[in-house]
């Protein structure tokens, strides 16, 4: 497991099934400074190059015409790591990924939770917002989005949609601006963008960011 900073954290127990939180890490001595991050020069990886990725890794996209079948459900995972972050209500999308994609998310969620601790915030969880589109989603979202597209890296189920104005609580501790968590989910997101992990897309109008696992 790649490490997103050099400060090695200790778990010692948490529940965090819903709302409740308990302490689970170490904080250091002092807090780390949250870096200032320029969204649109360091997230603008282009759709070609996360379709690019996402046909590399992914399931073929029009094999998930209807994602039930069970040849196509052999190939995915579900997404249920709910220590790591939280699956929104999703309208037009299915909650699974392929392997790496999953695991990629996982350890956004969770690096987020640790580079929390480092800048001494409290405690949150990323929310998903969308995951994998069958044929039949993109068709829906086509009705109200003249600008979603059949060729989207969410039909290879290797993508996903992390928002950046909504976070879940994880405590009652002084509430953190929604900038700053923005910021330090940036944070994560530059150093795996950087050791070739992903390829990610800062997007205003669905305020998320748009990650597709390389």
């Amino acid at each position: 497991m790649i490490f997103v900073f050099s400060t090695i954290l200790f778990f010692t127990g948490c529940s965090c099934g819903g709302g409740s939180y308990d302490s689970r890490i170490e904080r250091p001595d002092k807090p780390r400074r949250v870096a200032n991050i320029n969204f649109k020069r360091e997230f603008n990886d282009l759709n070609d190059e996360h379709i690019s990725a996402a046909k590399k890794i992914g399931v073929a996209a029009h094999e998930v015409e209807n994602i039930l079948e069970d040849d196509i459900l052999d190939k995915l995972v579900p997404l249920d790591d709910e220590e790591a972050y939280v699956v929104d209500e999703l309208t037009h999308s299915a909650p699974y990924l392929v392997p790496r994609a999953a695991e990629l998310l996982s350890e956004i969620g969770r690096s987020f939770q640790d580079s929390l601790v480092a800048h001494h915030l409290a405690p949150y969880k990323v929310i998903v917002t969308s995951v994998l589109r069958t044929g039949k989603d993109v068709k829906k979202l086509g009705r109200r989005n003249v600008n979603a597209s059949k060729n989207s890296a969410h039909c290879y189920a290797t993508t996903f949609d992390i928002s950046y104005k909504r976070f879940h609580a994880l405590s009652d501790e002084d509430e953190v601006e929604q900038i700053k968590l923005k910021l330090v989910l940036g944070e994560v997101l530059r150093d795996l963008k950087k050791q070739g992990r992903c390829y990610v897309k800062h997007e205003v109008k669905q305020a998320c960011f748009h990650i597709t696992a390389r």
